[in-house]
């Protein structure tokens, strides 16, 4: 075969190749391109809360409900946004969603109250819905074996990445204040962005959709959004307004309202058609296992963003520039560990996701003993070593299990399996921000550093159960290029 020496070459190929059906790997980047976007939204605004509270006089209360409406609503309608590719077409769900996505940031960025950039935000998040589950989708729909594997690991280290890279940017775009416009061109980035994502897709992404698409499931995707939000809502505002009794009541509806989701969706599947959350597909071993152990590794990965960029600030008295350059020495090794993860992972298994697990452990305690020891004295460049393993150590863990989670989703399920594990995953990130995030925000009167300690402890417990549950994943057989459930 031979290779394109040329731009030209290259686009040509991959627009033939679209026209055929096939995903060229151009194409499977400007996808990646199209997923970044939303998901370093999440933690693009973290750096920058602090402008937004001064510049729109908010309250602390609206201020979470800036990070948390976003995250309900991306969290809640992910499964329906994948649900909707298989039917109608993922390509075309996808422009549809990076359209309103691109609309919604600019609502962001134009926003003249607390209140109007709720409500943007909300519609920011549904529409990142739309667009993010059609890449993985179409990944496992258009590619086979092993460009399907480095497609995947390379979805999760974009995931990781865009984590990242987000409250970088968010850091350096504050501090820029682009000709006065103070926070808001961390939502107007998106749109010169998002605009050369959607016309590249045009050009080089095919359109593809389940052979056999599903109904929608109105009555589970009702109820699955109540769950979400009852559970995520209460978590995320309850710290700040002391916990009213209306918290309480949600929290305990979260409850019954899972309960009565999984009886709907399991009598819906009983009677023949394909529920929004098949029990069949969840009960995979790949699936019941990998799902747990990525929504537990996200609650730690989403914590640690949120209190470090606080940490930095408010401790070291670092600025929204610092605290976004601080993250750059993780960035790096979670870039670097990314891209040579799927080689790694197809020749070690699942010995390689323990070895990143244990990397990121050390990091994590590294990281503890530099804080307390050297506090309040602790430069950022004495952070570095720490972050250094954690970026490299997640980077394997995170890019395996996203691996072995879709190993054995079948195609026609394609949509159905990635919006469950992104939602998960976003679940996950939020849940970490309200659980351990509250944990941090109690203690820090008492000590920022203790503080920090406490919620990095508890992460670096996460990743060790995490180690010790990797033998319960299916074996990885990299003759395939992906991940097979085997007797256990």
């Amino acid at each position: 075969m031979t290779h394109p020496t040329s731009a030209g070459p290259v686009r040509h190929s991959a627009r033939s190749m679209a026209r055929a059906g096939g995903l060229h790997d151009l194409g499977v980047h400007v996808l990646l391109a199209g997923a970044f976007l939303p998901i370093a939204d999440f933690f693009i605004v973290n750096v920058a809360l602090p402008t937004i509270q001064a510049s729109l006089k908010a309250t602390p209360a609206a201020l979470e409900l800036v990070v948390s409406v976003y995250g309900v609503a991306y969290a809640a309608m992910l499964v329906l946004g994948g649900r909707l590719g298989d039917r109608f077409g993922r390509h075309r769900v996808f422009l549809a969603g990076l359209a309103g996505f691109i609309l919604a940031s600019l609502a962001c960025g134009l926003a003249p109250t607390i209140n109007a950039l709720i409500a943007a935000r909300l519609l920011q998040g549904a529409t990142a819905a739309m667009l993010v589950p059609q890449v993985l989708a179409t990944f496992q729909a258009t590619l086979p074996g092993e460009r399907k594997t480095r497609a995947i690991a390379l979805y999760g280290a974009t995931s990781g990445i865009a984590a990242i890279v987000g409250q970088l940017a968010g850091g350096l775009l504050v501090s820029a204040d682009l000709f006065g416009t103070s926070w808001r061109p961390i939502f107007l980035v998106n749109i010169p962005l998002g605009i050369i994502v959607f016309f590249a897709s045009r050009l080089v992404v095919p359109a593809n959709r389940s052979p056999n698409p599903a109904g929608i499931d109105l009555p589970g995707t009702v109820l699955f959004a109540a769950t979400l939000t009852a559970l995520l809502v209460p978590l995320t505002e309850g710290h700040s307004l002391g916990w009213p009794a209306w918290t309480k009541a949600m929290l305990a509806a979260a409850v019954m309202l899972a309960m009565l989701t999984a009886m709907v969706e399991k009598a819906t599947e009983a009677r023949g058609v394909v529920p929004l959350l098949p029990p069949s597909l969840l009960s995979l071993p790949s699936m019941a296992r990998g799902l747990a152990m990525v929504t537990v590794f996200s609650v730690g990965f989403g914590a640690f963003m949120f209190v470090f960029a606080l940490t930095v600030q408010n401790g070291l008295g670092a600025n929204a520039l610092q605290s976004g350059l601080a993250i750059l020495p993780m960035a790096i090794m979670f870039f670097i560990g990314s891209v040579v993860s799927p080689r790694v992972i197809g020749r070690f298994g699942r010995a390689a996701l323990a070895a990143g697990g244990i990397i990121q452990a050390l990091g994590l305690g590294l990281l503890i003993g530099i804080t307390l020891a050297g506090w309040p004295r602790v430069s950022l460049v004495e952070l570095a070593p720490a972050l250094v393993l954690i970026g490299a150590g997640q980077s394997m863990l995170f890019s395996g299990l996203f691996r072995a989670v879709l190993g054995d989703v079948p195609s026609h399920l394609a949509g159905v399996g990635s919006g469950v594990l992104i939602t998960l995953q976003q679940s996950g990130l939020a849940l970490g921000v309200a659980t351990l995030g509250t944990l941090y925000l109690a203690l820090e009167p008492t000590g920022i550093a203790q503080a920090f300690a406490t919620v990095i402890a508890s992460q670096l417990l996460i990743i060790v159960a995490l180690v010790l549950c990797i033998g319960l994943l299916p074996r990885f057989n990299k003759h395939q290029g992906h991940a097979q459930p085997v007797e256990l």
